[in-house]
């Protein structure tokens, strides 16, 4: 993944919990995390970075 790729995050809510949903809009390769509503937004946001990272380069 290049530095410029953009990634878009989506945040949604459940219970306890928060699902982080990445996408990498140039290969349109999509991953969730779930993590505690008790940790903030960008802590969320680079584990799903870190994951969306491993998964692309398992391909």
């Amino acid at each position: 993944m290049a530095e410029k790729d953009e990634v878009l995050f989506e945040f949604r809510q459940i219970g306890n919990s928060v699902k982080v949903t990445a996408l990498h809009v140039p290969s349109l390769l999509e991953i969730s995390v779930v993590g505690p509503a008790s940790a903030g937004q960008t802590q969320l946001q680079m584990l799903a970075l870190q994951r969306l990272k491993y998964v692309m380069s398992k391909k």
